[in-house]
């Protein structure tokens, strides 16, 4: 059987990925799911299910983004974002129960802050690895 090679793609992907990438590949496949549930929704389709399953991965991302925390090395960051992932999963969850776009549409915005601030940090911590790899100087500190 041949492999697919979008699916082979993205495996790849995911395993040369740095873990400051993963995490923002995390972020895009939830905006992703909850634009999906929110654009079903909108649509007055009879395709509840589908916001149902959507609305699930997003939150089964968030839970993964809650569970890679490392409350060790994070400290006071760690704790905020746990909250914040708390409080995202229950927004889904009460989305999901009264199939509404609004708490859907403010998580989306929240994430999308998140991932901004990801971006940045991954970018300066990937310019820190790539300059130690490279033999170059560290200006971090």
């Amino acid at each position: 059987m041949k492999e697919n090679p979008l699916k082979a793609y993205k495996e790849t992907q995911i395993k040369t990925a740095t873990p400051g990438k993963l995490v923002i590949m995390l972020y895009d496949e939830a905006i992703k799911c909850i634009n999906l549930a929110i654009d079903r929704l909108k649509k007055n389709t009879k395709k509840l299910d589908e916001v149902n399953n959507n609305i699930i991965k997003a939150q089964d991302v968030v839970s993964e983004l809650m569970a890679s925390l490392d409350f060790d090395k994070g400290g006071e960051i760690a704790k905020n974002l746990f909250s914040i992932y708390t409080f995202i999963n229950k927004q889904l969850l009460h989305a999901n129960i009264k199939k509404e776009a609004e708490p859907m549409e403010q998580v989306v915005k929240m994430l999308i802050d998140l991932r901004a601030a990801w971006v940045e940090v991954a970018g300066k911590t990937d310019t820190v690895s790539d300059s130690k790899r490279y033999g170059g100087v560290d200006l971090s500190g």
